[in-house]
């Protein structure tokens, strides 16, 4: 289980240092949509080759594939979503104000999601405490982004 925090760790330095990495390929593209199309055919690989190294990747059978709930199959939109935004977005506002944009309202979104048990998750009711924190992320990121 540890492991997983370290997993976990490691995708928010990723997660930090990737909108830079995005933001420089498109401007020395000059080309945003076309970088944004290269960084998820790099990822694309990346995931065929870690998959097919660690034994991972298999077909899900027609009956695995017909258990997916309908929403669960658009989740790459959202990920074209993100990536636009590190093209577009984050060379402007800077990596901490882009960031805690990012994580804060993924916060407060997670919070509504995880009170009503949407999309999967389990249901972890939206506490005082956990509004709370919420309420001192979003004065963070002001502050960061004010400052």
């Amino acid at each position: 289980m540890w492991y997983l925090y370290g997993l976990t760790i490691l995708a928010g330095l990723a997660n930090a240092v990737q909108p830079g990495q995005n933001a420089a390929l498109s401007k020395s593209l000059g080309l945003p949509v076309t970088a944004g199309l290269v960084v998820l055919l790099v990822s694309t690989g990346a995931m065929l080759a870690g998959g097919l190294a660690l034994g991972k990747l298999e077909m899900p059978s027609g009956h695995q594939m017909a258990q997916v709930p309908w929403w669960a199959w658009f989740g790459g939109c959202l990920s074209v979503l993100l990536i636009l935004a590190q093209l577009y977005a984050s060379p402007s506002m800077g990596a901490a104000s882009f960031l805690g944009i990012i994580v804060t309202v993924g916060v407060v979104a997670s919070i509504v999601l995880d009170n009503y048990g949407w999309i999967g998750f389990a249901v972890h009711p939206a506490s005082l405490l956990r509004v709370l924190g919420a309420v001192f992320m979003i004065v963070g990121v002001g502050m960061v982004a004010l400052f």
